[in-house]
């Protein structure tokens, strides 16, 4: 792990320790979740380690707090409502309305690109820092404290969840829904194709369900480009059924 770190930043990184109320043991854990690629990309000397394996690490973990939460929870609720349940819930949209509760984005080492463009705010940047930040607090403390993290920010948007208040919408667990009713084939969301550099691409996507294209979309990250699709394709099925 590589990484840069002057006084300036370790005020920052201080800051957001005690915003979040969890102190690293190896502060260097936390400027690593808050590294993007387009930092270490515009600093390639450096050889800097950015966040996506963290990303990857904490998505996992997220999944098992809120599965294990809601287990228990909701006893009663059958597989397919848990599911449903937990896919609101760990959505971008949700994790990234969370990453903005805390302030994360002020806190984010960002290239010029993306700094310039509005990626402190961007959805797809804010909901990956998050889970990179919970995969962090996982390794430098064990589950225990991401479990205690997660659910102090987690725990009110599941309530809302299953009173029926869902602020974020899933639009591929919805098509999803829909689709089940109608037919057993399976559900296909295809990357078509990426503009730009590595650091700020965009994805188009084609959900594609027995070789037909049910709708299009794109987005900053492969999850934003399958919502925006899943989203076009509920768009014309509604109007199919209105005719």
């Amino acid at each position: 792990m590589r990484y840069v770190i002057n006084a300036e930043r370790i005020h920052l990184l201080n800051e957001i320790q005690n915003k979040i109320g969890y102190k690293f043991r190896k502060i260097e854990l936390l400027n690593w979740a808050l590294t993007h690629s387009s930092y270490a990309n515009e600093h390639k000397r450096y050889k800097i380690t950015y966040n996506e394996r963290l990303e990857f690490l904490g998505d996992s973990v997220l999944g098992l707090i809120v599965s294990d939460y809601i287990f228990v929870k909701y006893s009663d609720y059958p597989e397919g409502d848990l599911t449903k349940l937990r896919a609101t819930v760990v959505c971008e949209p949700s994790l990234s309305h969370v990453a903005k509760e805390i302030g994360l984005g002020k806190y984010l080492l960002l290239g010029k690109g993306e700094e310039v463009t509005g990626g402190r705010e961007r959805v797809s940047i804010l909901a990956d820092a998050f889970e990179a930040l919970i995969g962090a607090i996982y390794i430098d403390g064990k589950f225990i404290n991401a479990k205690t993290f997660v659910l102090r920010y987690m725990t009110g948007i599941i309530e809302n969840a299953v009173n029926g208040r869902e602020l974020f919408i899933d639009y591929k667990t919805q098509l999803q829904e829909l689709l089940q009713k109608k037919t057993k084939s399976k559900i296909e969301y295809k990357i078509v194709s990426e503009e730009g550099p590595d650091h700020n691409k965009t994805f188009y996507t084609e959900v594609v369900v027995k070789n037909r294209v049910l709708g299009k979309g794109f987005g900053k990250s492969k999850k934003e480009a399958e919502q925006s699709a899943a989203k076009v394709a509920l768009e014309g099925m509604e109007i199919e059924n209105e005719h």
